[in-house]
Formats: C-alpha cells, structure tokens, sequence
C-alpha cells in the first residue's frame, strides 16, 4: 500500500467514526460525497484492500499469452539471432514471424531467458558535439571499416562509407582492398549520383595524405613540414575542385564512425540471418535492404533545403582525373618509360617542343594509357624494349714478329784470346787514317 493510498484510508475511518463530515472528506479526498459513501459501504464489506485497485495483482487483459512468449523465446534462442538486442529483435520477430510485441516487454522475456544482460547506466564524459553543417553536400565524411562482416562466412570484404553531415544519409559499398582504385570507383559513383560536394572529411590516412619520411626511431616534432606532392586521391580531389580537411582523431568524425558502430551490429546480423555468403551478395543486401532503412530511419531533414553540391563540368573528365597520373620525360626517339615498360608517341602527333620536355602520363582504371602534353592528348603505343648496348670488342692487334735466333758466331767467340779494348780501338783508328 503506498502513503497516498495510507493517507486516503486514514480519511474514510474518521468519516466513519463522525470525526469529519462525509463533506470534509470528499474535500480532502478530492471526490465527490456520493463516492465517499460508496467507499464506506466497501470499507465495511473489503476492509483496508478498498483504496486500492480492483485489478491490482491480478493479470492484465491485454496480456500477451504464454504460447506467444514461448514461441518468440525459442526463435530468439536459434543460433542465427544470436546477440540481438531488444530493440532489433522485435523487429525481427513483427517483420519475419508476425509475433508483434514491444521492445520493452521483448526485454523483460529475454531477460527472464538469459538471452539478454542488462547493462549498468553509467555517466560518460559530457562532450560538446560540433553542430551539423545546415546544408546538404557542405561536409562529406568519408572512412573505411575492415570488420569481419561475414563471420567467416566468405572472404573478407571492408566497407567503404560517405555520410553526410547535416542530413547521416549514408553512400555505402563492399570492397574487396581498400586501395585507391576502389576508393576512386566509390567517388565516381557518388559525384555522377549527387555531385560535387563542399568538402571531404576523412583521416590522414596514406591514400589522402602523403606521410613525411623521417629516420627510425626519429620524431617530427620542432622539424617545418615541407611541402609533399598529393596522393593521387589528394590531387583528383584538387582537379575536382573539393576541398580535402583531415581529422586530427576519430572523434572529430564522429558521425561516420558511429555509423559503422551501427552497421557492424545490425548490417552483420542482418547478412547472417539472409544467408550472405559473398561480395556480390552482400552489396546486394546493403543496397535493397539496409541503406533503404538507415535513409528512412536514422537520417534526418536539414536545416536549410537548399543542396549544396555542385554539378560537374564539361571539362571534368572522371576517367582522365580518377585515374594514376604521373609525369614522364621524352627521349629524344619520342618514347618514354612506364612501369619497366616502354611507349612510343605516334609519328603524326610529334610536334615542336615535344622532344625532353615533360608530359602527363594517365593510367586508366580499364588498364589503357593516355599521354597528354599541354591540352593535346597523344597517341601512344607500347612497343618492345630496346635491347641493351652491348660493350664493344678490343680492335685486334698486329702479331708481333718472333724474336729471331741467337747468332752461331758468339759460340767461337773467346773473350781471353780477343784483342784488348785500347787494342781494338786503336786498330780501329789506323784503319780511318789509311782511308
């Protein structure tokens, strides 16, 4: 029995000892007299129990029957709804086995099953959320998630997910790699649907933002950052015309990373229960039936209307400016080197300046090459790579002549018996004055 309920009895028994008219107790009570003597007359046949409700402790009409809850329980129980909530499990149960019932009495039953812990509230850190931006297309915010979406399932996949800011609406697809042709295939698939927006939101991830080398064990702190080339995502943004702003923690993109929170829960147990085994599948999956619900459910109307994105121009070529783009320089036979290979520039396309100058080189996503110098494109061709100098021979020199043989006349010669030096000289000198 509460204190009003208390309070009320204690008011019936002085009007029935005449301690108070039954008019003062209809005024303390806040009844009418005519209630007041229809309580008395219960208060003598039911006791105390007359301020209470009829219907207290007895089960309510609208009760759900003990079938209903068994049943629900033993399809929760099913290895494929294993880790529901209360909240995803009713719609589950209304959607796939029409057993409607509130998430709130769906608790108490998963409870009572042990299918579902109750977690203690506790008070996190109050943090200042940054406002939305209030147009659609001023802020994309752009991420990856590597989750084991499968289960185990299939192979593994990464999630490749666009949020925008002033509305949550969601532009989502399954990956194989999160490498740069992906990522660019994903881009080209959002401006071509929705255009070019204000600006991106992303991480500093090596496919945004060039890493500054620095020697192991070595820090960056004190030392002025030079000035990087773009990656190749960095400079289609530029070419695009999209301004790229890095978040300095992941809570500064807050919103797309409580978006995977979301899908890693619902997006998982909903492929596992549709059965999906594959890529192509669960891309099926997201784009009929998840993102039709998170667009429907979780975003929200902007505080302007008006869209911000921008159209693409004529002289936006996706294939040109979503592709690898690099500089070569160009030998003077009008061929330059690409990946260990070779291309040559067609001979109607050579033109004045051409020869050592530098040109834009553009591989393409279905594997073609584009050359382009100034605003020409040229066309090219790969051709065989040129074989390497081979050192030149020594020049081959005259065989010399063999020495010839020792004189027979020195075997006789006796140096004893030879005249002495003076002698011979002096022979030498009669023999000139006779001439």
């Amino acid at each position: 029995m509460t204190q009003a309920e208390r309070d009320r009895l204690v008011a019936l028994k002085k009007a029935k000892k005449k301690l108070i008219t039954q008019k003062q107790a209809a005024d303390e009570l806040g009844i009418t007299e005519r209630h007041v003597r229809r309580l008395l007359r219960e208060l003598k046949r039911r006791g105390d129990k007359v301020v209470a409700h009829g219907l207290r402790g007895l089960p309510s009409n609208r009760r759900i029957s003990a079938d209903t809850k068994q049943e629900a329980i033993s399809i929760l129980s099913y290895p494929v709804y294993r880790g529901f909530g209360p909240t995803l499990a009713a719609e589950y149960l209304a959607k796939k086995h029409d057993i409607d019932v509130s998430r709130e009495t769906l608790r108490q039953w998963m409870m009572d099953a042990k299918l579902w812990r109750a977690r203690k509230q506790r008070v996190e850190k109050v943090h200042e959320w940054r406002p939305r931006r209030s147009r659609i297309g001023e802020l994309v915010q752009w991420d990856t998630s590597d989750h084991d979406w499968l289960e185990g399932r299939g192979d593994e996949m990464l999630l490749i997910n666009m949020i925008d800011d002033a509305t949550s609406r969601w532009f989502a697809h399954f990956v194989k790699s999160d490498s740069t042709g992906e990522n660019m295939n994903h881009l080209e698939q959002y401006v071509k649907m929705y255009g070019r927006p204000l600006g991106y939101y992303t991480d500093k991830a090596s496919l945004f933002q060039t890493a500054v080398k620095t020697k192991r064990d070595g820090s960056r702190k004190g030392k002025d950052r030079q000035e990087l080339p773009p990656t190749q995502i960095g400079r289609a943004l530029q070419e695009l015309g999209i301004p790229w702003i890095a978040a300095h923690s992941p809570q500064a993109k807050g919103r797309v990373e409580r978006g995977f929170s979301t899908a890693q829960d619902r997006l998982v147990k909903g492929m596992r229960v549709a059965g999906v085994t594959t890529l192509e599948a669960a891309n099926h999956y997201l784009e009929t039936d998840f993102l039709p619900w998170v667009n429907a459910t979780l975003a929200v109307a902007p505080a302007n209307p008006d869209d911000a994105h921008r159209p693409l121009e004529k002289h936006h070529d996706l294939a040109a400016i979503l592709s690898h783009v690099e500089k070569r320089r160009v030998n003077n036979d009008y061929t330059f080197p690409l990946d260990a290979k070779t291309y040559r520039i067609a001979r109607q396309d050579v033109c004045a300046g051409l020869r050592g100058s530098y040109i834009r080189v553009e591989q393409r996503r279905d594997g073609s090459v584009a050359a382009r110098f100034g605003d020409r494109y040229l066309r090219v061709e790969r051709c065989d790579q040129r074989p390497k100098a081979t050192p030149a021979k020594p020049a081959k020199t005259k065989a010399s002549k063999p020495a010839s043989k020792r004189s027979a006349w020195l075997d006789t010669f006796d140096l004893k018996k030879s005249p002495k030096i003076w002698q011979a000289t002096r022979e030498s000198g009669r023999k000139r004055e006779i001439l």
